[in-house]
């Protein structure tokens, strides 16, 4: 079907999807969950690290090993703290996520970083709720967070609040979403729903297309047809470079929604693989993304380290996240550091691809930049905001 770029190492979609899973049932907030145990801060402190490994997938496999590269990487940059850095393998299971969870805790760990697929961190989560402890998911599934799960992974929101506050506030308030129909769909949808509703912005219509050729190609001429009905200045899909963007893109393009009409802009990353900002259908639309400079300085440093890239670096960076989160919170030096109100302090934290930080809602926030494709080249037209609070919030 969608094959523009079916020469990305297939690993990257599955990873990508594996972190996007969604419709789960999401772990019980308990009231002891999330607590944290008290640790003494003078001393390595204990940290599990869930990885996919022994799935018998080569995918796997790699991913376990990029992600505890990249775990290494950030207690190498830690001052101050040591990390007692424990790895146990789930074989991408979530009956072996509990169980690895559960011995992990047994065995001393007072946070756990992972697993990367949504039903493991869910169920490990469930595993250790009793233990006060927290895990901090490489998911970007909303549906799993909250008690003593936390999502590093950049959710639908971040991204529908960034791009909506852009577009209102550059006059192009009027937005027509367009999702696919899929539960990743409908919360791509809803995003930008939630997101309009603090700005300002008005959601004007959703179009849905069915995930095949022909579905997208039905639906071009009813995007057309409802933006231009409903007035809209801005038209936000959800689709990807490596599904049905291209297509679709192209298609409204020619069917007369053109920059002078409209804005197009995007809830995925359009910058990946680079060879997407020379797509037609693209040119002269935005997305969100991280912080290129940070993005760029963490990728040259893991490949001098471990001789190979990062891939996918959006992933792999979040165990850099997790271990980065935790080093500034025991320098802190308080034995309540890894506490469920202390992983939510307001500040946030610095890592892979910029600021974020943690919600008591178990999800996360992310400084990201809204970048422009350019005569084929991606041009940052508003930077991440360094800190929380201030523009781009």
């Amino acid at each position: 079907m969608f094959t523009v770029f079916h020469r990305r190492r297939k690993f990257m979609t599955r990873a990508a999807a594996a972190v996007a899973m969604l419709a789960l049932a999401a772990c019980d907030p308990l009231a002891m969950g999330g607590g944290g145990p008290s640790i003494n801060t003078s001393e390595p402190v204990p940290v599990a690290l869930l990885v996919p490994s022994g799935s018998g997938s080569t995918t796997d496999e790699h991913m376990a090993k990029s992600l505890e590269n990249a775990a290494r990487l950030a207690m190498a940059d830690l001052s101050g703290v040591t990390i007692d850095l424990r790895v146990y393998s789930t074989a991408g299971q979530p009956a072996q996520a509990a169980s690895a969870a559960a011995k992990a805790v047994n065995e001393g760990a007072k946070i756990i970083i992972g697993p990367l697929y949504a039903q493991s961190a869910n169920a490990a989560g469930v595993a250790v709720a009793s233990s006060g402890v927290n895990v901090l998911s490489f998911s970007n599934n909303p549906d799993i967070a909250g008690g003593n799960v936390f999502i590093l992974g950049s959710t639908f929101q971040n991204t529908a609040n960034r791009i909506v506050g852009y577009l209102a506030r550059s006059g192009k308030g009027r937005i027509l979403t367009v999702s696919a129909q899929t539960p990743a769909g409908q919360q791509a949808q809803s995003a930008v729903a939630r997101a309009a509703a603090g700005t300002g912005a008005s959601v004007v219509g959703n179009v849905s297309y069915a995930m095949s050729q022909n579905g997208v190609v039905s639906a071009a001429p009813q995007i057309v047809s409802a933006a231009k009905a409903n007035g809209a200045n801005a038209v936000i899909v959800d689709a990807t470079t490596d599904g049905a963007l291209p297509i679709l893109t192209q298609l409204i393009r020619e069917q007369g929604l053109t920059l002078d009409v409209v804005q197009l802009a995007g809830l995925t990353r359009w910058d990946v693989p680079s060879q997407a900002a020379a797509l037609p259908g693209l040119q002269g639309g935005v997305f969100a993304m991280p912080s290129p400079g940070r993005t760029q300085q963490f990728e040259s440093r893991y490949t001098a380290t471990y001789g190979s890239a990062p891939v996918p670096a959006a992933v792999v960076g979040l165990a850099y996240d997790g271990i980065a989160a935790i080093g500034a919170l025991v320098k802190q030096g308080k034995s309540n550091a890894l506490s469920g109100a202390a992983l939510t302090q307001g500040s946030g934290f610095s890592g892979v691809s910029g600021i974020f930080r943690l919600r008591g809602d178990g999800t996360n926030e992310r400084g990201l930049a809204i970048a422009k494709i350019q005569n084929s080249q991606v041009v940052v037209i508003d930077p991440a905001p360094q800190a929380f609070g201030g523009a781009g919030f």
